[in-house]
Order: C-alpha cells, then structure tokens, then sequence
C-alpha cells in the first residue's frame, strides 16, 4: 500500500527527516504490477538502505524500496554454489551467511551497509574485492515498460562504483533479485591490503577470520551510523595517469596511491584531504570524521546543505592543493 507524506528519516543514513510525497514497499514483481502508479509521468526513486545518499530536499514523488529477503540455492558444482537473493537483503546479513556456510568472495566486503540490490546497482568494494567479482546475474523489472529482464555480468559494465544501472536512460530498472557465484572450497582469499595482513597475521587463513578482521578494521576507523549520521565514504579515490602521477610523485613524495593497469594509479581521497588539514574539521552542524577524513558526519543537527557546502569547500581545497577534482560516491537526491 502506498503510503504519503512518509518521512524518510529512518532511511537515510545521515538521519536527515525528509518527506517523500508517496512511498511504498514491495517484495515480489507480482506487487510492482499491481502499482496504482504511473511511472512515464511522474517522478520516482528506487531506495536500497539509505546508505549511500544525501537527500538535498523534500522528494517530490513516489519512494519504492524492496523488503525482498529471500535466499534460494539455484545451482550449484563441486567448486560453486549459485545463490539468489532478494534485493532488500541486508549486505552484511548476506555476507554473515555465506561465511557462516562457507561460502567464499563476499567475506572482504563484510559490514559495508546498504542491501544486495544496491551491492549490485553501486559495485560495492574493499579491500580488493567487488561485488563484480562475485556477481554473475542481475534480475530487473523495468517499472515504466513493465517488463522483466536479466542481466549477465559482463553486461552490467561493471567498473569503479559504476554499472550500467547508473545511466539515466536506466533510471526505471529496478533491482529485484541479485545472483551470486560463491565457492564452495578452495577459496581464493584476499589478504594483501596491508590493515586486513596485520589484522591476521598469527592467524589461521578462512573465512570467518578475514571477516572478522574486517569488521574490526571498519569499526575502528568508521563511525555506527545508529549514533553518528553519516554515507560512509563520501569521495571517490580518484584515478589519475601516469603523467599527472609522476608530477603528484615528485612533489609529494608520501603520497598514498594503488598502481592499476594501463598506467593508472587510484590515490587514497581520505590520504587527500587529511593533508589539508580536513580530519576532524567542524563545519556548522557537520563536520568530517576524526578517524577518516573519508567520511563527512551529521553532527547532530546538520541540514542536508551543510553538508553539501563541507563537501564543496573539500572539493575546492584539493583541487588547489593536488589540481585533482574529487568526485562524489554518495548519490545527492
């Protein structure tokens, strides 16, 4: 049933009490169908967990979220086991389920906020690891063209925080289902960033260990949403070539960077903006985290611009500092 006049405060992470003109939940495509909602004329938003936006203002239209939380086995070989899951599954709670059943390639990405279907629409990372590695299909129903589609991974165009759900030619595509391709042994792990090695060194190497290694690494440095508002990382790392690299290089010889291929290097943002002094910086009611300078935080009573003119006041003074424009993970609404 679609409800109106809905705050969204419980929502959105930054805690920010926005009213969406309508708002509806739904669990299979059978109640997408039976909508009473015309999607060609009037304004909508697909909502996963709130995680990963910045509501500037009141949303003038029809918020719809998924509570879809199934898991079904779909398949499975000797090496793998194909999961499908519900869009509005809570990330962690999908990742605590695979590790507890030993399944393997979601364990890196432990405690990221947020729901399968947005794992999928943003391609969530950490540590080495994104949701592409694991995802082999997306499941989707187009609201305005009321047809169902499937999606194959490399039709997705899968790259940093990017998938094709994020064109705009795209924006009636709704997730409903995401599969995963898991192992079942022999699993591949990634320990190489530095944090997760120290975190397990001394340890045995499974599942449950790098996830829990995880978890702690994110707990010290990232505040709980339930006590401090915040999107979590706020920027994007940027990518840069080799040319502009090697003049950052020569000037600052501690700069934090990730060599790619093709001549690429991605910089650490929160490396960014903690040289200019952002790390625990306080503006008005908002302000940026003092364990990373990643993460801009509601202070308690922040409005959605104050945080948009931290965030522009950042953006201007790395790019005078390194000439570099950090770019916004979090969707601004």
């Amino acid at each position: 049933m679609i409800k109106k006049n809905f705050s969204l405060q419980k929502y959105n992470t930054f805690g920010f009490d926005i009213k969406a003109d309508y708002f509806v939940e739904f669990r299979s495509v059978d109640e997408l169908k039976s909508l009473n909602f015309d999607f060609k004329k009037n304004k909508f938003f697909i909502l996963g967990g709130g995680s990963n936006l910045l509501f500037t203002k009141d949303f003038n239209g029809l918020v719809i979220k998924s509570i879809n939380n199934e898991i079904n086995i779909i398949g499975e070989t000797d090496n793998y086991i194909y999961l499908k899951v519900g869009a509005g599954y809570i990330w962690d709670d999908f990742v605590k389920y695979c590790v507890d059943n030993n399944y393997g390639g979601c364990e890196n990405l432990s405690l990221i906020p947020g729901t399968v279907g947005a794992s999928a629409i943003q391609n969530i990372g950490a540590y080495g690891v994104e949701a592409k590695d694991i995802i082999s299909k997306v499941f989707v129903y187009d609201l305005v063209n009321h047809t169902q589609k499937i999606f194959k991974n490399d039709y997705c165009l899968f790259n940093y925080r990017y998938s094709i759900f994020k064109r705009f030619e795209n924006k009636s595509l709704l997730v409903t289902d995401v599969e995963f391709k898991l192992t079942k042994n022999n699993h591949n792990y990634n320990t190489d960033y530095g944090a997760v090695k120290q975190k397990i060194s001394g340890k045995e190497v499974n599942l449950q260990n790098i996830r829990q290694a995880i978890i702690e690494i994110r707990q010290s440095k990232l505040p709980d949403v339930d006590k401090i508002g915040n999107a979590g990382s706020f920027f994007k790392n940027p990518v840069i070539e080799q040319n502009k690299f090697n003049e950052l290089k020569e000037k600052f010889t501690d700069i934090i960077f990730y060599e790619l291929p093709d001549n690429k290097y991605k910089l650490a943002a929160g490396w960014l903006i903690e040289q200019c002094g952002f790390k625990g910086f306080k503006y008005k009611n908002a302000g940026v985290y003092d364990k990373q300078a990643l993460v801009l935080i509601n202070r308690g009573n922040a409005t959605p611009n104050e945080i948009i003119e931290l965030s522009d006041k950042i953006i201007e003074t790395i790019l005078q500092k390194y000439s570099i424009k950090l770019e916004s993970e979090v969707i601004f609404i």
